[in-house]
Order: structure tokens, then sequence, then C-alpha cells
């Protein structure tokens, strides 16, 4: 299962890299800092997750979530900016999650987006019960 969790990854990867190609193109640098931090930490998970593969040592599988659980949430940041420029509001703050998850799943920010928020799951949870199923052994 930890194949699957880096194959899920590499699927979730190609898809944040096409998003990141048409960022560069038209977005002029807005939330640079989310979305460049988010790709840094993304890669470093998949170093962890690869070294956890190569070695069987749980602790490197711990610290890739760990990284996932600290930075999917600037991904996330910049979605609810996204759309709540969408929907011309300026309130602050993730309490937007769900409303612009909403946006997202209409489609209003474009079908990679939408799969990229859904498909992160497919990324987190497995990587969490190869964790604690790898700890338990």
């Amino acid at each position: 299962m930890d194949y699957i969790v880096l194959a899920a990854w590499t699927i979730q990867a190609a898809v944040g890299a096409s998003l990141l190609v048409s960022w560069v193109r038209h977005a002029k640098g807005s939330n640079a800092g989310l979305i460049l931090t988010h790709v840094t930490a993304m890669i470093a998970f998949a170093v962890l997750w690869v070294v956890f593969i190569v070695t069987g040592a749980v602790a490197w599988g711990w610290a890739g979530f760990v990284v996932l659980v600290l930075f999917i949430g600037f991904g996330d940041a910049t979605m609810v900016r996204r759309a709540r420029a969408l929907r011309g509001e300026a309130n602050p703050g993730l309490r937007d999650y769900i409303p612009a998850a909403r946006v997202s799943l209409a489609g209003r920010l474009g079908g990679r987006t939408r799969f990229h928020m859904l498909f992160s799951a497919l990324v987190f949870f497995p990587c969490l019960a190869v964790c604690i199923i790898a700890t338990a052994r």
C-alpha cells in the first residue's frame, strides 16, 4: 500500500504541476508564498515517503505524514482566496473553506483544481493508514 500512496502522489503532483504552470503564466505572482511553500513541502513529502519505502523505517513515513498535515493547508488557502475573489468577497480566514469547496466542485475554479482538491484525500488518508499499520507491526 505504500506504493499506492506514491502512485497517488505522482498523479496528484502531475495535476499540481499543470496548475503551477498555469499559475506562472497567468497569476502574475499572486499568492506566491502559499503556492511555493505548498509545492516545496509536497516535494519534501515525496522524498520522505521514498526514504520510508526504501528503508522501511516508520519514522520517515510519519515525517512525511506530518509534512502533509502541516502544508496541505497552504494549497487550501490558495483555493479559498481564489474562490473568495470569484464570489466578490474579501472575508479573511479558512472559515470560507466550505464555500470555496462548493465553488470548486461547481467547476468555477476549473476541472484541474476540482480534481486536485478531491484527489488529495487519496494521498492523505492512505498515507495515514500505511503509517498506522507500519507502526502496529
